[in-house]
C-alpha cells in the first residue's frame, strides 16, 4: 500500500474506478487503446423547428427535415429507412445548405419523393421503377461516385450521380409521414461491397 491510499484510504476506491487499481500502487495504468465511436442517429441539433425526433434519434416525424449526426466520409454506406406512415416524405443525402424546416426539400438534396421520383439538387431526374408505399424499407448506397436505391432489398432505378459533398444522410417528412432510419441493424443485409453507415470520430 502506498502512502497516499494509506493516509487517504477512502479515496482509493474511487481512483480505482477512473483510472484503474495501478494508480497510486506504482503500476503503469491502462490507457483507452481505441477512440469511442459517436453514436449515430439523427441530429437533434441539426432538425427543422417543426421536426419531432423520437425513438433515440431512429424516428422522425412532424414537418421538416433532419440530418445524421455525422456525414458520410468512407469509401461507400448503406443505411435503410422503413416507412411506417405514408405522407409527404425524401430519403436521401443532403448537406448542411439544406433548408430543412419545411418539406419537401429542394436544394442540396439527393433522394427519393415519396411520389416515387428522384430528385438531385432540385431537379427531378427520373420516377422510380418500383413501387413504394407504406411498410416499404428503402435502402441508400453511396460510393462517392453513384446514389442507389433500394426497395424492399431490391435495387431500382435511376440511380443519381453529382452529389456533391460532404453529404449526411437526410430525411424530411410532412403531412403525417412517419420514417424509421436504421443506420447499422442485423435484421438487414446491405448490398454487397457495402457496410453499415461507419464514419471518423470529428464531425465535419
Amino acid at each position: 500500500m502506498s502512502i497516499f491510499t494509506s493516509c487517504c484510504p477512502f479515496l482509493s476506491g474511487c481512483l480505482d474506478c477512473l483510472q484503474g487499481p495501478s494508480f497510486a500502487g506504482g503500476v503503469s495504468y491502462s490507457t483507452l487503446q481505441q477512440p469511442i465511436t459517436p453514436l449515430i442517429r439523427l441530429d437533434v441539433s441539426h432538425m427543422g423547428k417543426d421536426v419531432v425526433i423520437l425513438k433515440e434519434g431512429e424516428r422522425i416525424c412532424g414537418t421538416g427535415g433532419a440530418f445524421s449526426t455525422v456525414p458520410i466520409v468512407q469509401n461507400k454506406a448503406y443505411f435503410q429507412v422503413d416507412i411506417q406512415q405514408t405522407g409527404v416524405w425524401g430519403i436521401g443525402l443532403g448537406n448542411r445548405q439544406a433548408q430543412i424546416d419545411s418539406a419537401p426539400i429542394e436544394k442540396y438534396f439527393w433522394g427519393l419523393r415519396e411520389s416515387g421520383q428522384v430528385f438531385a439538387d432540385g431537379q427531378c431526374v427520373g420516377q422510380l421503377n418500383k413501387a413504394v408505399d407504406e411498410g416499404d424499407s428503402i435502402g441508400i448506397s453511396y460510393d462517392h461516385i453513384e446514389m442507389k436505391i433500394y426497395v424492399n432489398g431490391e435495387e431500382a432505378e435511376p440511380r443519381i450521380t453529382g452529389v456533391k459533398g460532404p453529404v449526411y444522410p437526410l430525411l424530411y417528412v410532412d403531412d403525417s409521414a412517419i420514417l424509421d432510419i436504421k443506420f447499422k441493424n442485423f435484421s438487414y443485409t446491405p448490398p454487397s461491397g457495402f457496410d453499415e453507415i461507419l464514419v471518423e470520430q470529428t464531425l465535419l
